[in-house]
């Protein structure tokens, strides 16, 4: 599959498994960075930009539609290796969490879209291969779901690739599906402008997308808008 008019090749991966499904009853203020991580353990960085809105309390973006695409840079702090399964997510029972077992952020600031273009710059070109992986996330997902998911899942896969979050405003509620339908419609286009601005970057060598469940629509929806 190619994207863009430099002809640079898209690796997309279709993940299905319901594995993924988000789970509710979590504390609020989970994504609040601690201050201080152990030894052993491991972090992960990644830029975000969403479609969501902010939130109004500690949770640093809603299920909301916002009105633009938002941007964030997020470090977490994942747990050692004895102490977690590889696959998992540990989550805090409370907050703020503990690095020696759970999943925790060391940082979560919002940035302008000129500090997240920075930021990405900066680390794509000390990224093998200047490979950028999208995530992509499905139904049901709340906005800390999809950030220690895709923590989880570069850190367990090792993969040499500077991790990029496209979130967009999922209710996180098993009820929700219908609102969630059409928040992933209205976020197709902001999706389109993202894919199509790392198409057009220099510095960017390779553009793989991990999409799961409803994230599998953003995506084609998007992908089929920079087609036409």
């Amino acid at each position: 599959m190619r994207l863009g008019s430099r002809g640079r090749a898209v690796g997309l991966t279709l993940a299905l498994s319901l594995g993924l499904a988000a789970c509710g009853g979590r504390p609020p203020g989970i994504l609040v960075p601690v201050e201080y991580t152990v030894p052993g353990a491991s972090v992960v960085e990644m830029v975000v930009a969403t479609t969501r809105a902010p939130a109004k309390n500690l949770d640093m973006f809603s299920g909301d539609r916002g009105t633009t695409l938002s941007f964030a840079e997020i470090a977490v702090s994942i747990p050692p290796a004895a102490n977690r399964k590889v696959g998992d997510v540990q989550w805090p029972k409370s907050v703020p969490g503990n690095p020696a077992t759970d999943f925790v952020t060391l940082r979560a600031d919002v940035l302008t879209q000129s500090a997240a273009l920075d930021w990405f710059n900066k680390r794509i070109k000390k990224t093998p291969r200047r490979q950028a992986l999208i995530f992509i996330h499905g139904y049901n997902n709340r906005f800390e779901d999809a950030v220690f998911r895709f923590a989880q899942i570069v850190h367990d896969s090792n993969a040499p690739v500077t991790p990029i979050l496209f979130t967009w405003p999922s209710r996180g509620s098993l009820l929700a599906y219908g609102y969630d339908r059409e928040s992933a419609s209205y976020s197709r286009d902001a999706l389109e402008k993202l894919l199509t601005g790392l198409a057009k970057d220099p510095d960017v060598g390779e553009i793989s997308i991990l999409a799961h469940s409803m994230g599998n629509w953003v995506t084609l929806e998007a992908l089929r808008q920079m087609a036409i």
